[in-house]
Parts: C-alpha cells; structure tokens; sequence
C-alpha cells in the first residue's frame, strides 16, 4: 500500500479534498456541460453503430464511430465518474480528434456504484474488451485496441491492458492505488473492501509489459499527480514500456483537451503507442 506521509493523521475533510476534482476546479460544471453539449451534437451526427451491447444491464454497452477504414486502430474510451456517475454518452465529443485522423473510437459504458459492486464494475471492462476485440470488426472497427480513459476511466483502462485485445492503454489521470479512496467520502457509493483494493488496484497487480502512457494534467490536485507517477515508476522499475505524460497548465478537466483535439499531445501519445 502506497499512501502520502500523514494520511493516516489527516482529518476528514482534508483526505475529502485531496481528492475531490469537482471543487479543485472552480469552473467545472460549467467544463462538463460544454462537453455534454458537444458529445450530444457529435453522437447525433454519428449515430450508426450505437447502443451494442456487450451484456445484460442498459449500461453495459459501446458506442462506435467508425472510421473511413474498418482496419484503422480504435481508441476505445472509458469514462470517469468515480466509478459512481457520468455516462458514455456524455464524453462522445472526444472522439473528434481520433476520427479527423484516421482511427475510429468506441466509447465503453460500465455499472456504477452503489448499484453495482467495485468488483463487478471491473470485471464488467473485461468483458467489454473481449466483445470489442471480437465484433468491433462487425461495425466498423477491427484494428488495433488502445484502451483509454479518464480519471476512474484511467484505473479501468490500465486493468483494460491486460485483456488479450488491447494492444496499449492511454491512462489519463487515473487512480492506480485504490486505499486512499476507502478512506474518503467516494466511498460512501462504492463501498469499497480490502479485497477490492489488492484486487483491483493497478499498483497490486502483475506489470503489464504492454505500452502503457501515463498521463496527467500539471496542474491537478497533487494526489492525481501522485498517484501517476507512482504507477509510472513502479512500471518503469521493471522495465515495462509507455511514457509519463504531464500536460503543462492542465487540470483535471481540461487535460482532456489533448486528447480531444486533432493534433492533442495526448492523441499524438495514443498514436506513438503503436509505433
């Protein structure tokens, strides 16, 4: 267990703030509506392969947008919430950039918590990755896998390296050591378990000797910052290959802009994974 010097003596409300993304960031909501606004606009005007499912629950579906070539590599994104909020849907506009290039994108819906356990959540992206790796040719997009996402898209995107599909992860602003997050108000929702947190924290987990990039934004809360480049060097100490990205005067939000726009430092990291 990775934790900062004193978190164990830290009050409540500062392990709160340490990682609440939402009030570090004064004009969020209005960041998120924008983003909403658009991926509505976007998902409307792409709207042919929408809604596969990969399981049973309404959430556990992709969104596809192909590109001009069903052989093109696939960002396949996993959005963030906090394992507890926020919809596929609502990030679509982020596939701009990789569509203007070439690739096609596909966007991964997954359950939250509380109504559905940690564990489930997490083994639910495993399945999603098994469906992509095996139908996404059916719609458009066969090519190489990079799992991507943000925040708790992050942590589930570095556990999507894993799958046997997925060529390389572009895990952005991720949690990779899930013990801080027990002891903070988002564990009101999950409900997190000690056997949770050594399953399923990236940190615990065997290294995966695939491309991983490691991004965050360089002016986030220092605990995101934290946890990345601890994931980085745990991976870097075994040799295990992908970058550690910090996008300059970026918070938590508007590093996803690198990924967004055509040209992104974070869309250029995505294509030199398949370098």
């Amino acid at each position: 267990m990775i934790l900062i010097p004193g978190w164990n003596r830290m009050p409540q409300a500062e392990r709160d703030a340490a990682y609440n993304n939402s009030a570090a960031v004064e004009d969020s909501p209005a960041l998120n509506a924008a983003r909403i606004e658009a991926s509505a606009a976007f998902r409307a005007k792409h709207n042919t392969q929408l809604d596969l499912a990969y399981g049973e629950s309404q959430r556990e579906q992709w969104d596809i947008y192909p590109g001009g070539d069903a052989s093109a590599p696939v960002l396949a994104f996993i959005h963030g919430g906090y394992w507890q909020r926020n919809r596929r849907e609502e990030f679509a506009a982020l596939g701009e950039g990789a569509l203007a290039m070439g690739w096609s994108v596909a966007m991964c819906g997954y359950g939250l918590g509380p109504d559905v356990p940690f564990a489930t959540l997490c083994r639910q992206i495993q399945a999603a990755f098994d469906w992509l790796a095996t139908h996404g040719g059916e719609h458009g997009a066969g090519g190489s896998i990079i799992a991507s996402g943000w925040s708790a898209g992050g942590h589930l995107a570095a556990l999507a390296a894993e799958n046997a599909g997925v060529v390389g992860a572009l895990a952005i602003s991720g949690i990779y050591e899930l013990a801080p997050i027990r002891d903070t108000y988002l564990n009101d929702k999950l409900h997190l378990t000690y056997a949770e947190i050594a399953e399923f924290s990236p940190m615990r987990r065997p290294v995966v000797n695939k491309p991983i990039a490691i991004a965050y934004g360089g002016t986030e809360l220092p605990e995101l910052r934290r946890q990345s480049r601890d994931f980085h060097a745990m991976r870097a100490e075994s040799q295990a290959p992908g970058p550690l990205i910090p996008v300059p005067n970026a918070d938590h939000f508007r590093v996803l802009d690198a990924l967004s726009k055509p040209g992104g430092m974070l869309l250029r990291a995505a294509a030199d994974l398949l370098a």
